[in-house]
């Protein structure tokens, strides 16, 4: 079975299967630049953490400071709802971008592999270093793409606008906040 291994969101042509592949995806009402602020938005407990996560000149700056975040800023339950809401951020993300989803489904039956190279337990979750860990993102990526395929005949019929308008994610410096290893 072939693999397809990515990692940087640079990369041509699977980067655009980073979260932090800079492409707005509209979710739960606001329009945010990457899939990594969609995912990281339902991470904070407080609106003024999340506002201060959001406000990150980067996506990768946004995940660093995620990741650092104290365990009394981080959503109740998180660790039971991420995975959850990150096929739901992927959904929607290969959902509304057409290249993207052609992307996705172009890779057949392929196994995805996000594989980083430093190695510590966010890589070793999400992806692989140096062939070790779970690759959630992956097999979500996967599970999206099996979805996207059996949907495909009536994906056209639907409609997946509601009518409101999506408000876009603010992004304001200020609040600063740290601590340990919760993606």
């Amino acid at each position: 079975m072939k693999e397809i291994r990515f990692y940087r969101a640079n990369e041509k042509p699977y980067g655009a299967f980073s979260n932090l592949y800079k492409r707005d995806i509209e979710f739960e009402g606001t329009v945010f630049p990457t899939a990594e602020h969609a995912y990281q938005a339902g991470k904070a407990r407080k609106p003024q953490v999340r506002e201060w996560l959001l406000a990150a000149p980067s996506p990768s700056l946004l995940a660093m400071a995620a990741h650092g975040l104290y365990v009394w800023d981080i959503a109740p339950e998180w660790s039971k709802t991420k995975f959850d809401r990150m096929k739901r951020v992927l959904t929607a993300k290969y959902s509304q971008h057409d290249d993207l989803r052609k992307l996705l489904l172009g890779t057949g039956d392929a196994v995805l592999i996000e594989t980083a190279t430093v190695d510590n337990a966010v890589n070793r979750l999400w992806g692989e270093v140096n062939g070790k860990g779970q690759n959630k993102l992956g097999q979500l990526l996967m599970e999206v793409r099996d979805e996207l395929l059996a949907s495909v005949p009536r994906r056209r019929a639907t409609s997946r606008s509601t009518g409101a308008k999506p408000k876009r994610a603010t992004r304001s410096a200020g609040e600063t906040t740290g601590d340990g290893v919760n993606t």
